[in-house]
């Protein structure tokens, strides 16, 4: 029997409960979307002409998904920002949204502060922290949630909001249907990939096994693109391993050309395409093609359809699928999913200089 359908194996490698809380991803989504319907934002906030929005790790990946949805209805660009420093943009027509799961993520608040001195309509969504206080003592909106997990597994507090605010501003139309179209794909998607269903009739299971002791490469395109993202933090934080992600059509203007070489590496990489229905045609005629020229470089690929006729639904339904691989990939590691000392480390030595 594979270890991936050792029930007790979970609960000796993941103590913490990493498992439950990609479980309960489309419960925690459907919780996020109902309590944010309380913020309240002046009437001003729709006179805006583009969205900053201030994260990290999760919470940046929230805003290149919302970035990936709004691109689809609106002119209004937005902006993942992963840095200390204020862009130069930041204006009195600017949404700046600051988010933060502890709220004390130290680049997050380096430009929340440098914001403040702005004439750009604030927004704060956070579990707490510095940045709490900080909104409070200056007037800004702020949705404050409490959700008991890593940072990384909070996915749906960090892109429910922001879809939300979205609407509020009224940068995207009404999306409760879309919300609740996603949660039931999810949840009927988790049905058939989680850790009960055994292993030969298991997606992600078997996906799980190919990645095994594998240098996994995530390809992707339009609203996928960023799921790609999610896959890789995934994989790099729950998994303990390496991975890497690139997007079509532009791999096919340079990726392409390094597939053979280094030999060693080729024979070692397994490239996981992420795909859509609603993707262009030219673009899926693309993935066929990047396969065949992986094939002949002798490097083998698989294929994860997302679910769902909602853009939404299609990114959070790849998103689930994902999860449950990063996590099935822990347990074939024997390495504990939720913690992730490196990071802890690195905030430590940054504290004492």
């Amino acid at each position: 029997m594979s270890v991936l359908d050792d029930l007790a194996a979970y609960k000796r490698i993941d103590p913490q409960g990493m498992m439950d809380r990609i479980r309960d991803l489309p419960h925690q989504c459907r919780a996020a979307w109902q309590e944010v319907q309380a913020l309240k934002l002046p009437d001003d906030y729709c006179d805006i002409d583009k969205v900053v929005i201030l994260g990290m790790g999760g919470s940046a990946i929230a805003g290149d998904l919302l970035g990936s949805l709004v691109a689809l209805e609106s002119p209004i660009p937005i902006f993942s920002h992963r840095d200390y420093e204020l862009p130069l943009l930041v204006d009195g027509r600017t949404l700046l949204i600051a988010s933060s799961y502890s709220g004390n993520t130290e680049e997050v608040l380096s430009c929340f502060e440098r914001g403040l001195g702005t004439g750009a309509k604030k927004v704060v969504i956070t579990g707490g922290g510095k940045l709490l206080t900080t909104a409070r003592a200056n007037g800004v909106p702020a949705f404050v949630f409490h959700y008991e997990s890593e940072p990384r597994a909070a996915l749906g507090y960090g892109i429910m909001p922001l879809l939300a605010i979205a609407q509020k501003v009224d940068i995207v139309a009404d999306k409760n249907e879309d919300v609740d179209e996603t949660i039931a794909v999810m949840i009927d998607l988790a049905t058939r990939i989680d850790e009960t269903m055994p292993l030969a009739r298991n997606p992600a299971k078997q996906l799980a096994q190919r990645l095994h002791q594998r240098l996994p490469v995530v390809y992707s395109a339009g609203i996928l693109a960023q799921v790609a993202r999610r896959w890789k933090g995934q994989l790099n934080e729950t998994s303990k391993m390496w991975c890497f992600y690139e997007e079509l059509p532009e791999a096919n203007h340079n990726a392409i050309v390094g597939y053979g070489l280094p030999k060693e590496i080729a024979g070692k990489a397994l490239v996981v395409f992420l795909r859509a229905p609603s993707l262009h045609p030219r673009v899926l005629l693309r993935y066929d093609l990047t396969q065949t020229a992986l094939e002949e470089a002798g490097v083998e690929s698989a294929t994860v359809d997302a679910e769902g006729k909602s853009p939404l639904a299609q990114m959070m339904s790849a998103i689930l699928f994902g999860d449950w691989v990063s996590l099935y990939l822990a347990i074939l590691n024997d390495v504990e999913p939720a913690p992730t000392p490196p990071i802890a480390t690195l905030k430590e030595r940054l504290a004492g200089r």
